[in-house]
């Protein structure tokens, strides 16, 4: 219970410090030369030259390029990471100063939310799905403020929200058609920008809960 309560703790001091931030997911597989390593690096660039922080999971593949990006542009790069048998150490691009380790997944799930004003994210296993619909459940349920969801990588995405539509949505009705509004769909870099801006023109940047 203690060393729960230790990772709470420093993880909220340590992120109440940093200032607003947008978190970045995906596969920890894909490698420098995959078009959506490329693409990470690019928004998580433009996030921060927005003047983003930008959170990752601190590890290889995707997180690595998020925090590639932030690093690139001088912006506050965050890497949240987690004790685990085959994975993984701090990738380079973490800022040494904001390197959080965690040895639950639930302390770490916490953070990701709490501090990031919007969620973007990339192609990716069973974490990323994870994240996405559990931080998709918190909204609908409205245990957290809604915030933007962006997901990059149309090919990757597409057949899974054409699934959620036509059989979650209009075949079972296990969700209300307006829940497809809760997730945003492109592979655009502006447009990820874009979204962000304009949703916060109406909302308040401040931690989620």
């Amino acid at each position: 219970m203690f060393k729960i309560m230790s990772e709470f703790v420093e993880g909220f001091d340590r992120m109440e410090a940093i200032g607003p931030c947008i978190s970045i997911y995906g596969s920890a597989r894909l490698k420098e030369d995959d078009k959506y390593y490329q693409m990470a690096v690019k928004v998580a660039e433009r996030l921060a030259e927005e003047g983003y922080g930008i959170i990752t999971g601190g590890g290889p593949g995707i997180m690595e390029a998020g925090n590639r990006g932030a690093h690139n542009v001088g912006g506050k790069s965050v890497g949240l990471n987690i004790d685990l048998p085959f994975e993984q150490s701090s990738n380079p691009y973490v800022d040494h100063d904001k390197d959080i380790m965690f040895n639950y997944f639930f302390a770490r799930k916490v953070m990701f939310v709490k501090y990031a004003q919007a969620f973007v994210l990339l192609p990716g296993g069973f974490g990323t799905m994870d994240e996405l619909f559990e931080t998709l459940t918190l909204v609908q349920t409205k245990k957290i403020d809604r915030f933007p969801i962006i997901l990059m990588g149309k090919d990757f995405w597409s057949p899974m929200m054409d699934w959620i539509k036509k059989t979650m949505a209009e075949d079972y009705k296990t969700i209300s058609p307006g829940d497809l509004d809760l997730i945003h769909l492109t592979d655009d870099v502006e447009e990820v920008v874009d979204v962000i801006a304009e949703f916060y023109k109406q909302a308040s940047l401040r931690p989620n809960f």
